[in-house]
This record gives structure tokens, C-alpha cells and sequence, in this order.
């Protein structure tokens, strides 16, 4: 096997502030998406190196969670500005081993580098309070202090955002991390730890792993050092990560998967909206949690909006993320284009209306041109499962009553949406929406300044926000009497 190392780094665990190879052999291959070029092997972390880890964080952990967060704030801040210098160049290596546009890329380490300023900004404002004494000359007093070593999962969608965001919030709150990102994405994460490095964090405070996902995940979660497990992917690992994090138990941060329902309504501004549609779906070519699915349009506005959409979807211009006229970069892994291959048969099967896309665009590579099939029923089986692709889906509604029983109809609850003109109904959407996030006229729903997180299968707890540093401590209550 060839392995091209001149422009993409070799993967190495890192473990209590050392760079290290696997010491069990290697786990995965690091793929180009647009091209199936091998970029680099992954090395497996053994038992002695996840044990390595694990003890190095908890060793840290009474170090960092002592340290001022005034202190922790600036190491944050020099990784942040580290991560913008470095923008551009890191941007591309993600590009490399995810397939998304280098604008997308390098935007995701500007967002990263925000998560690390804003959580240094929040771990200031980390305040406890006085609770009213019963007694004289009492004091009953509330201290915000970090829950301790946290166990990291992320997924290879958006391979450094949703690190950062873990990683931030556990540091500005006085915890220490190990992280096990995504093996097909290894670069992004590594990058971060570099700039930590760089910034000054002390060793430990951050050790990244890899492995075989349900191994690493099981050890680390299970050993007695690990006080906090927070984790985004997918419902059905979602489940048993709750579940093993129940065994001890240990509190969780589950952000899972979704289907996001998107209500149309007559008031609409069609060109408006066929724009941020297009725009919503297209980005990271549609492997996003929140990314809009399932479009319900009012029967006043149906054939012009969709007439529009599917006219604006095949415009779009799909090819390799590294070049800069390509509108939409290739899908991560090959099990995505297969995945859309049988949903968007599936769904025309069903009696379905391929109006887009629906087809391999190159002979090689993990392209699949933006796909829009109208009047899909429920029975197909896209409008149960999750895509996680370029895949829209349109249906009609009449009534303001059946466009919500309809958006809310799945057991998810991560983000949805409604495009109208009129106050009255988003506020009543905003009501009856099933969702964690609701986005009126915009898709953006997950900014660091916001509390991120979904309902029913899509998980409990958040990121983001002042319940983001919320999640990483636990307010331990003093009742001093004199």
C-alpha cells in the first residue's frame, strides 16, 4: 500500500503533552474523498496507551482544575489566535480528509477558534451564588466547581468544530479531556491539540486516542478516572453510550442525530428562500445533523417553490473541495453515496418524483449530485431514516395544523425549521415546533453563544452558550455556621 505523506501528516496519538505511534499496529486509512487516494494509517492505541491517557488526565485534572480562570481563559485565547493564523493552511489538510469546500474548511477552524474564545470569555463568568441563611451569622454558599476528567466522542462531519466545542467548554470549566475523534478524519483534531500545545496547556490537561470506535469508547468509559462523557453521532451509538455511561453512573452529553423538518408556508419569499434552501442543503454536501431534509410546502406557493428549487439544485456546481469554483465538495466516505444511491431509489420506488440529481456526477471519487424528489411518501424509507446527504424531500401540506403534525411527526427533535412572512405564525411555530433548535427564515441554529442540543432521539444536554460550561461542572452547596 502507498501511502502519500508529502503534504498530509501522519497521525499519532497524543498522550500527557508527547506525540506517539499506536503501540497495536494501525486502525484505519485516511482516504481523500475526492479522489480515494490513501493519505495516511491511523495507529491503534492499545490498552497500555488508552490506560496511558487515562492516567495522565486524571493526573493533570488536579492541576488545571486549581489553575485561575483567568489563567485557563488565556491559554484558550492563544489557541484561538493560533488557530487563525494557521486557518488556511489547516483548512486544506480538512479539505483533504473530509471532501467538504476549502471554504467551509477553513471557516470551520475560524468557528473553532471562536468556540476557544468564547468559553475563555464564559469560564470568567462561571459564578456561583449566596443563598438567604436560616441562621444568624450562617453563610449558604453555591460553588460552580469542574465535574473532572471528561471522555470526548466526535464524528468525522465536522472534524474540528465539534471537538472545539468539547474541548473548550471541559477547559474553561477545569476539566481535562481525553478525545477520541473520528479515525477517517484525524488531521483537524490533531490540529487543535497542536495549537493547545503551542498555547501552552500543560501536559495532560489533552490527550487524543484512536482505535476501533466501540473498544476505545467502551474503556474509557468504564474506568473509574472518567467523570463526564459527552458525545455527537448517531441515535443507535448515541443509546449505548448512555448506556454504559449509566453503569457507573456518569452524567452524559448526547448530541444525536435528526431529520429536520422544514415548513414552507404561502406568505413565503420564494427566491428568497429557494436560496438559503439550497445553500442549507448543499453544506458539507448535506452531512450535517441539522442539515434541512424533510420540506412540507403549502399548497399556494408548491409548484412554484419546488419548480424553483429543483431548477436552483442543478446549478449547483459539485467537484473536489480544492477547487475553488466547486460549490459543494464530495461526500465524506463511500458508504454516503451508496447510502443516497438506495434512498433516492427507494423513495421513486414508492411513487416518489426525482425532480434533481439522483446520480454520480464523476467516475471516481464520492460525488453525488444535490438530489430533490418531490411528493415522497411516508413509506419511503428516507422519510424515517436520516440521509445525511445531499437528499431534499418534498411534500405538501394545506393547513398550518397538518404542516406541524407532519414536521413533528419522527421521534427526533435536533432542529426544524418554517420559512414565512408573517409574525402571528412564527411565533406559533416557534410554540408547536418538536425541536431543540427552531430557525425562522435561517438554517443557522447552532452558534457558540446559543445552547445547541436536541429533544427525544436526538439526545439531551448542550453545547454552546452558558449551558455549554454548565454541562462540564457540577454547584457544590456549603453550609457554614460560625
Amino acid at each position: 500500500m502507498t501511502v502519500s505523506n508529502d503534504k498530509y501528516p501522519a497521525p499519532r496519538l497524543f498522550i500527557n503533552g508527547q506525540w506517539r505511534d499506536g503501540g497495536d499496529g494501525v486502525c484505519a486509512i485516511v482516504r481523500d474523498p475526492a479522489t480515494g487516494e490513501v493519505l495516511a494509517e491511523v495507529p491503534r492505541a492499545s490498552r497500555q496507551d488508552l490506560d496511558d491517557a487515562l492516567d495522565a488526565c486524571e493526573a493533570a485534572f488536579e492541576h488545571w482544575r486549581r489553575k485561575p480562570a483567568i489563567d485557563r481563559a488565556a491559554t484558550l485565547q492563544r489557541a484561538a489566535v493560533l488557530l487563525r493564523e494557521r486557518a488556511a493552511a489547516l483548512g486544506r489538510l480538512m479539505t483533504m480528509e473530509q471532501g467538504k469546500t476549502l471554504v467551509e474548511s477553513t471557516s470551520e477552524f475560524l468557528h473553532s477558534a471562536e468556540a476557544f474564545d468564547w468559553y475563555a470569555a464564559e469560564a470568567l463568568r462561571a459564578n456561583g451564588r449566596v443563598i438567604p441563611a436560616r441562621l444568624p451569622g450562617a453563610r449558604q454558599l453555591v460553588i460552580m466547581e469542574p465535574l473532572g476528567p471528561v471522555v470526548a466522542l466526535t464524528p468525522w462531519n465536522f472534524p474540528a468544530a465539534l471537538p472545539a466545542r468539547k474541548i473548550a467548554g471541559a477547559l474553561a470549566a477545569g476539566c481535562s479531556v481525553v478525545l477520541k475523534p473520528s479515525e477517517e478524519t484525524p488531521a483537524s483534531a490533531i490540529a487543535l491539540a497542536q495549537a493547545l500545545a503551542d498555547a501552552g496547556l500543560p501536559a495532560g490537561v489533552l490527550n487524543i486516542v484512536f482505535g476501533e470506535p466501540a473498544e476505545v469508547s467502551t474503556h474509557l468509559i468504564r474506568s473509574n478516572v472518567t467523570r463526564k462523557v459527552t458525545f455527537t453521532g448517531s441515535t443507535p451509538v448515541g443509546r449505548e453510550i448512555a448506556r454504559l455511561a449509566a453503569e457507573s453512573p456518569k452524567p452524559c452529553t448526547l448530541e444525536l442525530g435528526g431529520h429536520a423538518p422544514v415548513l414552507v408556508f404561502n406568505d413565503a419569499d420564494i427566491d428568497k428562500a429557494v436560496v438559503t434552501c439550497v445553500q442549507g442543503k448543499t453544506r458539507n454536501a448535506g452531512q450535517v445533523c441539522t442539515s434541512p431534509t424533510r420540506f412540507f410546502v403549502q399548497d399556494g406557493i408548491y409548484d412554484a417553490f419546488v419548480s424553483a428549487f429543483a431548477q436552483a439544485m442543478d446549478k449547483v456546481v459539485v467537484g473536489s473541495g480544492l477547487d475553488p469554483a466547486s460549490e459543494m465538495g464530495a461526500l465524506a466516505n463511500s458508504r454516503r453515496v451508496d447510502a443516497m444511491e438506495e434512498l433516492v431509489s427507494d423513495a421513486v420506488a414508492h411513487g416518489g418524483q426525482l425532480l434533481a440529481g439522483g446520480f454520480r456526477p464523476h467516475p471516481r471519487g464520492n460525488f453525488w449530485r444535490p438530489s430533490l424528489v418531490s411528493e415522497v411518501p411516508d413509506a419511503a424509507k428516507a422519510m424515517e431514516v436520516e440521509p445525511f446527504g445531499p437528499l431534499v424531500l418534498v411534500r405538501r401540506f394545506s393547513t398550518l395544523e397538518e404542516g406541524l403534525a407532519q414536521a413533528n411527526r419522527l421521534p427526533y427533535g435536533l432542529a426544524a425549521y418554517a420559512f414565512t412572512s408573517s409574525a402571528a405564525t412564527a411565533v406559533t411555530v416557534c410554540d408547536e415546533l418538536q425541536a431543540g433548535g427552531i430557525g425562522i427564515n435561517s438554517f443557522a441554529v447552532s452558534q457558540i453563544e446559543a445552547p445547541f442540543g436536541g429533544i427525544k432521539n436526538s439526545g439531551y444536554g448542550n453545547e454552546g452558550g452558558h449551558e455549554g460550561l454548565a454541562a462540564f461542572m457540577h454547584p457544590k452547596y456549603v453550609h457554614h455556621v460560625s
